[in-house]
């Protein structure tokens, strides 16, 4: 093993240059989406062709987190982010100078990915220098911070981008320049720590993983646009979970693995990344389908329909600072177990409004929901990393975040598929009620539900009628997400155990009272 402490000076300086650092990759989960039409437009794109731009980036990143992971803890983590920072905001720019023509959907396609690429290298190691600056007692306050603010970020990705583009859409890359070279200064005056533990790079891994997960994320993905009917959808998902179960058995035998799955065998970070990959599907998915039933719906504007996701982010940020606290006092089980309650109750409560069309009556359930997910997500993120040694904290959070980004994209298409059949039946009833014969009722509602992809026409122009049946699915969608919650929050109440984790030689965290070997990531 080696460590090479570089004389890191302020701590509170190296959280925000790794802050600064991830921004990019948190604003980008969303921002493009917003912009898409647009770029669409300008580039004549097909809509497949712009569909794989913004999927691109979520793929590679859910691809290619473990191997981030895994160069973060063998390479350097300040070695990482660096790398990683440079390779995000170069592709950003390079997607920002897209040229038009036959050329522009394959160049955007190929550099949305490089960001993937780049974001997946940068993440994990910015959260190994957060866990490795601060010790187990302040730790939860810190990354409550950090997963606060950074989440934040995703809020903002689609009202700037709302702004952004109404100079050029390709401002919606180049912003991330700027961010990046502060990143990089507050890097190079903070010194945070380039922990490291040499170690051969599994490749044989690292192909099953990035296969297996990119193959059924893609299946995800793809369900809302080809339909579950559709045989390559089902083939793509069992392909992919084939080959992670391939990757499991695989890595058990090999001498020094991509991830050492044996954590798994530790039932906290089991049972946290359990609770992570599913209050993931509906806290990404959130962010869509509250933009869409603000302009569908609501008949808002993008940037005022982009509220919504503000009022859920004011509870979310309080409460991720609360929940650091909690963690940090007396454990990650009340702060994790009351987050996934509130959050249900939260959105069980928002879906109950959602057909009354009044943002006012809609408010304080939109942030009871955001408080839940704040006061739990960090936490039980937070929770899982503190099970690995010192020099696997990188890993660990490579696992977590394939995870989180598992959950999202299985969360997409359940709740989408929700949305649209929901969608599509409630205009049937309502066009059969307004006197259409059924078979041009089910015709004409089937075209009108790609309304929620963006299709379909001028949403101005939508009949208040179908504006009531949009907001009648959506109301199915959050009762969904209450229920994905309550799910999470049953899963905490049962699966984690009391107590406040204690520091070891190791680094890693133990709860106290406990066997000092049943919380530790198994040393290679």
């Amino acid at each position: 093993m080696s460590s090479s402490t570089g004389g890191g000076q302020s701590r509170s300086l190296i959280l925000t240059a790794m802050i600064f650092a991830v921004a990019m990759t948190f604003i980008d989960q969303t921002i493009v989406s917003i912009a898409a039409p647009t770029i669409q437009r300008d580039l004549g794109l097909s809509s497949s062709g712009m569909q794989w731009a913004i999927n691109a980036y979520l793929l590679t990143l859910a691809a290619l987190f473990a191997f981030g992971g895994r160069l973060a803890d063998t390479r350097g983590h300040r070695k990482m982010v660096v790398l990683g920072v440079i390779i995000f905001a170069g592709a950003s720019a390079l997607c920002g100078a897209t040229p038009g023509g036959a050329a522009a959907e394959a160049w955007l396609v190929a550099f949305r990915a490089l960001q993937g690429l780049g974001g997946a290298i940068m993440f994990p190691a910015a959260i190994a220098i957060v866990v490795v600056t601060f010790d187990l007692r302040s730790r939860g306050r810190a990354l409550a911070l950090f997963f606060g603010i950074a989440g934040a970020l995703t809020a903002i990705g689609p009202i700037a981008g709302g702004f952004l583009i109404q100079w050029t859409w390709r401002s919606i890359f180049w912003i991330n320049i700027p961010v990046a070279l502060i990143a990089l200064a507050l890097i190079a005056i903070s010194k945070p720590l380039n922990e490291a533990r040499p170690a051969p790079m599994d490749y044989r891994g690292l192909a099953l993983i990035a296969a297996g997960v990119g193959l059924s994320v893609f299946g995800f993905q793809q369900s809302a646009l080809w339909g579950w009917g559709n045989p390559a959808i089902w083939a793509s998902i069992a392909v992919g979970v084939v080959l992670l179960a391939v990757f499991y058995a695989v890595e058990r035998r090999t001498e020094s693995p991509l991830i050492n799955v044996r954590i798994f065998e530790n039932r906290t970070f089991l049972v946290e990344n359990v609770i992570l990959g599913i209050a993931m599907m509906a806290f990404i998915p959130v962010f869509f389908f509250a933009a869409i039933y603000g302009q569908i719906a609501l008949d808002e504007k993008a940037t005022t329909a982009s509220l919504l996701i503000l009022y859920f982010f004011l509870g979310f940020v309080v409460c991720a600072q609360i929940g650091g606290r909690m963690l940090d006092r007396i454990g990650a089980r009340r702060p994790v177990v009351l987050g996934c309650a509130l959050a249900a109750a939260g959105f069980g409560l928002w879906a109950g409004k959602a057909t009354s069309l009044h943002v006012g009556a809609q408010v304080i359930y939109i942030v009871m929901a955001g408080a839940g997910m704040g006061l739990m997500l960090g936490q039980a993120n937070t929770d899982a990393i503190n099970r690995a040694s010192r020099y696997s904290y990188g890993e660990a959070t490579g696992i977590t975040q394939t995870v989180r980004n598992y959950g999202a994209s299985l969360g997409f298409a359940i709740l989408g598929t929700i949305l649209i059949t929901g969608f599509r039946s409630a205009v049937t009833s309502s066009l059969t009620a307004k006197g259409l014969p059924g078979p041009a009722a089910t015709a004409q509602a089937a075209t009108i539900a790609q309304l929620q992809n963006g299709k379909g026409g001028n949403i101005a122009s939508i009949p208040q009628f179908i504006r009531a049946d949009f907001a009648a699915a959506t109301r199915d969608v959050l009762y969904g997400m209450a229920v994905i919650m309550a799910v999470a929050a049953l899963v905490a109440l049962r699966g984690l155990r009391r107590g406040v984790q204690q520091e070891t030689g190791e680094g890693a965290g133990q709860l106290a009272g406990e066997d000092p070997d049943a919380d530790l990531y198994p040393a290679r």
